[in-house]
Formats: C-alpha cells, sequence, structure tokens
C-alpha cells in the first residue's frame, strides 16, 4: 500500500476524471490527497473523486514533473522490442498499481522499419472494462512513451476487445502486488 500525501494544488491544473475520463480544471487550492504516483502520472482525491494528473503538471503539486524528452539522432537507430515492452511497463491505469504488461491489457506489439530507417510500433491493448473511459488516456500515455524513444517516427495504439480481458491474464508479478497470490 502506498502512501497518502495531502496538499492543496498550487495551480489550476487539467486532470481527468476516473473512471469518465472526462478532462476537468481543478482550481488552485483545491485539497487533494495523492493516492498513485506510477509511470509519471498521479492520481488524487479531490471533492469527492478520483483524478489523474499528467506528470507535466506536477508543479501544481509541489512536485518536480519527470524528465521526458525525446533524444534526438542524426540516423537511424535500431529499436529494440524489449525496450518497447519496458516502455509499456512503465504506464498504468490510474485506479490499479499494476502496470499495463502486467495486468495482461498488452495483447500484441509488432515492429515495422519504415522507409526513413526509423520504426514504427504497433501496439493491441484492451482495458479491463469495456466502459472504462479512461481507455484513450491509458492508450495516449502508451503512444506518448513510445514515440519519446530515439528511434520511433510512428506509434499506434490501438484498444481492442476481442479477447476480453479477464484476471487469468494478469501476471505472477501482477497478482503479488495486488495480492492475488
Amino acid at each position: 500500500m502506498q502512501n497518502v500525501t495531502s496538499l492543496e494544488l498550487a495551480r489550476d491544473c487539467e486532470a481527468v476524471q476516473i473512471p469518465h475520463g472526462a478532462p476537468v480544471t481543478l482550481p488552485k487550492g483545491t485539497p487533494v490527497d495523492i493516492t498513485q504516483t506510477l509511470g509519471g502520472t498521479f492520481t488524487v482525491h479531490a471533492q469527492g473523486g478520483l483524478y489523474r494528473i499528467a506528470g507535466k503538471d506536477a508543479d501544481a503539486l509541489g512536485l518536480e514533473p519527470p524528465a521526458e524528452e525525446k533524444k534526438a539522432s542524426a540516423g537511424p537507430v535500431d529499436v529494440d522490442e524489449k525496450e518497447v515492452w519496458e516502455i509499456l511497463r512503465s504506464c498504468y491505469d490510474p485506479e490499479i498499481p499494476v502496470n499495463i504488461v502486467d495486468l495482461g491489457l498488452v495483447y500484441d506489439l509488432a515492429l515495422d522499419k519504415l522507409p526513413s530507417g526509423h520504426t514504427r510500433v504497433n501496439v493491441k491493448m484492451t482495458l479491463t472494462a469495456p466502459g472504462c473511459g479512461m481507455g484513450g488516456v491509458i492508450a495516449g500515455d502508451a503512444q506518448q512513451k513510445i514515440l519519446a524513444r530515439d528511434g520511433v517516427e510512428e506509434a499506434n495504439v490501438e484498444v481492442v476487445w476481442d479477447p476480453p480481458w479477464h484476471q487469468s491474464m494478469i501476471s505472477e508479478q501482477g497478482r503479488r502486488v495486488l495480492g492475488l497470490e
């Protein structure tokens, strides 16, 4: 279990309401409890609900934003599939303290060389429930993190529903974190 940190927002802050996925602005001075800080984003409890705050807005929480800048290369750089899997392990559902890979949400990963010599990464993933409004947010987070990898020119993250997700897809590591073993 993670520690909860209570504070007030230092400025107006963009957030995404969980689980609906609706963008909102939390006003300066709003009391928040940080409940999860994984993958460079923050899950906070405020105004009776849960919200996801992007790493770029860490200063509103009095924190340093995570450093995520795309490295520019002079020429093509090889992209290793294992590295992309590790990038995906840095993406989290804001309500669950297990990354999307260990949660069993990533169904497929494919790398294609482009004529430029750079790489296109294609990911097929699902969500724990079809009605989850956070799907676009989680897929967008994965896409942005993949695009930040040197040598990646394109990243496509598609949310699919077949096969439907179920708990048996959670890895052994994920099951330990969730206390299912």
